[in-house]
């Protein structure tokens, strides 16, 4: 991944020779964890895949500005905690802070950004949506409430130890960011049982984003590779004939832009009172982003960080279930 990828130049240098007991900062376990879950996400979305291995045979360098993730906001999450405190409660000892509040009313949402304290610019940042579940119908709150009943928390005692640890000393001994990284990889997935088909068929119609959740739950939704004219790289992507957004997202302020691929298509298991059936539904995407630098309010240059509500609400239509196939074959 280190040829793929744009590493910090503070890291460097490093220390490590396999020391266990050598200290890891937050900064290197958040990013990290990051580049976990980006290979995670290229293992599941071909189209992405593709591009970064073009990437590499040019000798680019993927710059991975920010992972996106999907909550639900209810109280009934099994073990879980409400809504995005599933994720928040790893995020603040890693050294995120929240940097922006994104209303995404149209899809009953609200999303926040989340940077990084120490390399605001140069780790990836975290879009957390959380679904307001209180504003749908009661039946699609019921719904919701039978997928997440089962959810387990892939957290343990030693985990959470690790974490207060992590946010009180801003560093672990090298062993025990091993061990904790290796359960923070395991949050980003579904935590609840096998989804029955009645259950995701009525939320698909109140909302495709919670119809995502029941089938994908906690995994990344998406990576962002960030580019400097992404104008150009979207006619040559389109030119190759993938499935690029041909409208490129441009925020108000005119200081970010944002495209992607169409969602990769998965199948997924659903249970239905004659047995399970497998359907194919729209599974996490590969998106693009380009920033430009901007004065901020004492007059120093920096990145425009920032994302906007109305083009977050255009690129959660690339998980659109509206090429989703019916169930169609009983699993063993």
């Amino acid at each position: 991944m280190t040829r793929l990828m744009h590493v910090p130049a503070e890291f460097s240098d490093a220390p490590g020779n396999g020391d266990a007991t050598v200290a890891v900062t937050r900064a290197e376990i958040a990013y990290a964890m990051n580049v976990l879950l980006f290979r995670d996400l290229l293992e599941r979305v071909p189209e992405g895949k593709a591009y970064t291995e073009d990437a590499v045979a040019s000798g680019r360098r993927v710059f991975f500005d920010h992972g996106a993730v999907r909550s639900v906001k209810i109280a009934a999450n099994g073990q879980l905690p409400c809504g995005e405190a599933a994720i928040t409660r790893f995020l603040a000892p890693l050294g995120y802070r929240l940097n922006e509040n994104y209303p995404l009313p149209r899809l009953k949402m609200m999303g926040r950004a989340y940077v990084h304290a120490d390399l605001p610019e140069d780790i990836p940042q975290f879009f957390v949506s959380e679904l307001e579940v209180e504003r749908f119908s009661p039946e699609f709150q019921a719904a919701v409430g039978r997928v997440v009943a089962s959810s387990v928390d892939p957290l343990d005692a030693r985990d959470l130890a690790l974490l207060k640890e992590l946010e009180a000393q801003r560093s672990l001994p090298l062993a025990d960011a091993v061990a904790l990284l290796q359960s923070l990889v395991r949050c980003f997935a579904r935590q609840h049982e096998v989804p029955a088909l009645d259950d995701y068929e009525l939320l698909l119609k109140e909302s495709q984003e919670m119809a995502w959740i029941a089938t994908e739950g906690n995994a990344f939704n998406h990576v962002t590779d960030r580019v400097p004219d992404l104008y150009a790289l979207s006619a040559e992507q389109q030119q190759l004939g993938r499935s690029i957004k041909p409208a490129i997202e441009e925020a108000a302020r005119g200081t970010m832009r944002q495209t992607a691929y169409r969602a990769a298509q998965v199948e997924r298991v659903f249970r239905t009172p004659n047995g399970c059936v497998v359907r194919r539904v729209p599974g996490s995407f590969y998106e693009f982003i380009s920033r430009d630098r901007v004065l901020n309010a004492d007059g120093e240059e920096v990145l425009d960080l920032g994302f906007d509500s109305s083009n977050a609400t255009a690129i959660f239509k690339m998980t659109s279930a509206d090429g989703a196939t019916p169930a169609m074959a009983k699993a063993a």
